[in-house]
């Protein structure tokens, strides 16, 4: 028993001492993050930004991107029977880019094929740049984080330097650490903000254009459909 007893006492010292392994490992984590200084809060806040852009766009590009492919076919059944009104209301019933601008097309039967087109061309326009919202500004974090980090690089190593200068012939490791720390810390945040949302535009970008080429040919199978001899 008293040995069984001294096993347990062994592995409870083991368990406490990986658990403040692991605590000490967080708590120099984040003291590494703060000796970036204050440069880390527009880091920071970029990182937050492009994190929340990313999650809006990308659920509202995939929701842009279902399109009901028998669409088009019940749209043209109703149509051919003179049925606009019903037409219409279906496409309603489906939101999509691509629902959107054969609603416009339809309304506009009965014109020349060029105003049709024209119109659906428009919408199809406008519905892009709702996709596009908020894509300059990922690009511009993907391109300003590295930039910001890069600053705090400058400002890290002028400051190692003027402690260097006044400390004169009594220079001490730990006189420049805050430089040091400051501006290895900010250059490795930059990066890492800026590279997630380099990617992160890219993968947006890539959808918008899966959805732009379900929209063309929508498009060109509806006035394909108009161009159909009665």
């Amino acid at each position: 028993m008293l040995k069984l007893l001294m096993i347990q006492a062994d592995l409870a010292t083991e368990m406490g001492g990986t658990s403040a392994q692991q605590e000490g490992i967080s708590t120099k984590f984040i003291d590494l993050a703060m000796k970036g200084g204050w440069i880390m809060i527009p880091i920071i806040a970029l990182s937050i930004i492009a994190v929340y852009i990313f999650f809006d766009r990308y659920f509202a590009i995939r929701k842009a991107g279902k399109f009901d492919s028998s669409l088009l076919e019940k749209i043209k059944m109703h149509i051919t029977t003179g049925k606009i009104d019903t037409a219409i209301t279906i496409c309603r019933s489906n939101p999509s880019p691509a629902s959107m601008m054969l609603e416009k097309g339809i309304t506009r039967i009965g014109r020349p094929l060029n105003d049709v087109n024209t119109a659906i061309e428009n919408v199809g326009n406008l519905e892009i740049s709702k996709l596009e919202k908020g894509l300059p500004m990922l690009a511009s974090v993907a391109g300003g984080a590295p930039m910001i980090g890069f600053l705090g690089t400058v400002m890290g190593m002028i400051q190692a330097f003027y402690d260097m200068s006044n400390a004169g012939s009594n220079i001490d490791v730990t006189l420049l650490s805050t430089g040091i720390y400051q501006a290895m810390v900010t250059t490795v945040a930059g990066l890492i903000v800026g590279i997630i949302a380099y990617f992160a535009y890219n993968i947006l970008v890539a959808n918008i254009e899966k959805v732009v080429f379900k929209m063309e040919i929508t498009t060109s199978e509806f006035m394909d459909l108009l161009n159909e001899p009665v």
